[in-house]
């Protein structure tokens, strides 16, 4: 199992997230994934660094880290921009990029709305979300398709078009039952060096091939931890 990391991005200076870049790199991290949000979520007044441009900056700085979006939401740029868009960041970096892609849900809709973008329903969410995974494919770029609970519609589309799913926060249990396609995890784990290999290790053993700790306290625990359950 590949374990990564979020980066803080809830700023306005893109050094910190550069950093940590390049901090997961050096502790042997896998990959370094990034949020896709107008604004922290509830926060609509605080700043955020968006993922593409920041992922751009990181395809120039680091050699081997993985980097990825955690995840793109369809339906903020049109279908074939986005594809385009993530097309140029594997060829920044590659055999380096992930492309993570979501339907973004009512927590994120009001960044839409904020910005004159259209929300459309869930259905047609899904179909872009489907167009996009396929062009990635055919492009040969590994791509995961992000789902909260319940979201059966959204894993099936992941389960139709022979893509990852990256599960949010969802119980141990949810990547176990997963047979249909690969299943990656993400969503904050346990501080401390032994509660997190605890967590790391269930997961693995439960078929998980990445975990991507939600910006932990201190990449060294992530690190440490990684290699004590033979991740790293």
């Amino acid at each position: 199992m590949k374990v990564g990391v979020t980066l803080p991005q809830f700023q306005e200076d893109a050094e910190t997230a550069i950093v940590a870049a390049l901090r997961a790199e050096e502790l042997g991290l896998d990959g370094v994934f990034v949020f896709d949000h107008l604004w922290p979520i509830g926060q609509p007044d605080k700043p955020v660094l968006p993922a593409l441009p920041l992922l751009g900056a990181l395809a120039a700085e680091t050699e081997r880290v993985r980097l990825a979006t955690l995840v793109a939401r369809v339906g903020l740029v049109p279908d074939a921009v986005l594809v385009h868009e993530l097309a140029s960041l594997a060829r920044m970096a590659p055999g380096r990029f992930i492309a993570g892609l979501g339907t973004g849900d009512r927590m994120s809709a009001a960044e839409n709305l904020a910005f004159g973008v259209d929300y459309p329903p869930a259905p047609a969410r899904r179909e872009a979300l489907r167009w996009c995974c396929r062009q990635l494919r055919a492009l040969g770029i590994p791509t995961w398709v992000g789902i909260g609970a319940g979201a059966r519609e959204t894993r099936a589309v992941a389960v139709e078009e022979g893509v990852a799913v990256n599960y949010w926060e969802a119980p141990v249990a949810a990547v176990a039952s997963e047979t249909e396609a690969e299943a990656t995890w993400a969503g904050p784990l346990p501080g401390g060096v032994g509660a997190l290999a605890e967590s790391l290790k269930e997961l693995a053993e439960a078929g998980a091939t990445w975990t991507v700790c939600a910006w932990p306290s201190s990449l060294e625990v992530v690190a440490e931890a990684a290699a004590e359950v033979g991740a790293l």
